[in-house]
């Protein structure tokens, strides 16, 4: 089979746009694109090259910037146990194979080489805690929530809890504090009679605390950086990338960010003094980093917390940053981040 053929929905031109190539993963759910220069194969786009261009703070309207230095490539003469190897160390789905020329000549992809054995790539492992904050009551889905705490909705044949729960154990988490106060004896009764038994500490808020003023309650019990996410949301990212960079930038906390695009379905005109246009761009889209309601956060950041008070994180990010802390954001694609907490998202989700 002719490779282009083989990789025909993953290839993107050298001038497309970082913010055209992110939109083209989602689409396709992938997280490698092939790019090139008319006919001419230039290197391959990862998910997490877009990543750091967002991270380094580039425009999602420039156009991408290929560097091969580290890319990992095999070649013609090596054999396929060695290309299985060369997969196996960077957790790569798929492997092209580059001639001295610079041409792509074949790609391997992941299940290819190994249905045998193993048909998905295992995230790499980390063991820090995470803390589930399931104490609303999940208003915006009612009347359903009137009768069943938000984080037992079902999601085909498990509940958004259990999906959330078992997402942070396949990366390695088992450690995992919950928050509750609405319905908590029927949150409790459930995770109590499933088969999958899961290492969990319930903590209480009498009283609403604001979406991370529940914490406090867990002074001294955390002493690493640990998770803290939402009972409605679900992202689709290797979480031991963004623990990775969490450590890496020494951040306090770390936000996980989407990028939202959202289409003017006009012409859009900017003007100079005495109204005279200086541009006019038809139909633009303006792209946001939001925030998706998944943290790292630094085990000190509980004392930052004050007890018994209403307190959210967006608060405790103010507070942060105003001593001179350091908040930092890690950016997933519009299509890797689900909020179950709507009506028209939980509907389609169940779809």
């Amino acid at each position: 089979m002719d490779n282009k053929i083989k990789i025909a929905n993953r290839i993107i031109q050298c001038e497309a746009t970082i913010i055209q190539c992110l939109k083209k993963m989602d689409d396709e759910k992938v997280k490698l694109l092939f790019v090139y220069n008319k006919e001419d194969f230039v290197g391959i786009l990862t998910i997490g090259d877009i990543q750091r261009a967002i991270i380094a703070n580039v425009d999602l309207n420039s156009p991408i910037s290929i560097d091969n230095t580290n890319k990992v490539y095999a070649t013609p003469n090596e054999a396929i146990e060695q290309i299985k190897e060369k997969m196996l160390q960077i957790r790569s789905e798929c492997m092209p194979v580059v001639d001295n020329e610079g041409n792509l000549v074949n790609v391997f992809f992941w299940e290819e080489l190994f249905e045998n054995s193993q048909s998905i790539i295992l995230p790499e492992k980390i063991n820090i805690p995470v803390v589930i904050m399931a104490g609303g009551k999940g208003t915006r889905l009612k009347p359903l929530t009137n009768v069943i705490p938000k984080p037992l909705l079902p999601i085909g044949d498990k509940t958004i809890l259990e999906i959330i729960l078992d997402k942070f154990t396949q990366a390695g988490c088992s450690e995992f504090y919950m928050s509750v106060n609405y319905k908590s004896d029927l949150l409790k009764y459930y995770l109590e009679n499933i088969p999958q038994k899961y290492n969990i500490s319930y903590f209480e808020e009498n009283e609403p605390l604001g979406t991370i003023g529940s914490v406090s309650l867990l002074k001294g019990r955390i002493t690493t950086p640990f998770f803290v996410s939402n009972c409605d949301i679900l992202i689709e990212q290797d979480l031991a990338e963004i623990y990775k960079y969490h450590i890496e930038n020494e951040n306090d906390i770390t936000i996980i960010t989407a990028i939202k695009t959202y289409q003017i379905p006009y012409g859009v005109i900017k003007s100079v003094e005495n109204g005279i246009i200086s541009e006019l761009t038809e139909k633009p889209d303006l792209s946001y980093m939001i925030n998706t309601g998944v943290y790292i956060l630094q085990p000190n950041m509980i004392d930052e917390i004050p007890v018994g008070q209403f307190f959210h994180i967006t608060h405790l990010i103010d507070k942060i940053r105003a001593k001179g802390g350091k908040v930092g954001c890690f950016p997933i694609s519009e299509n890797s981040w689900t909020d179950i907490g709507e009506w028209n998202e939980y509907l389609k989700l169940i779809k």
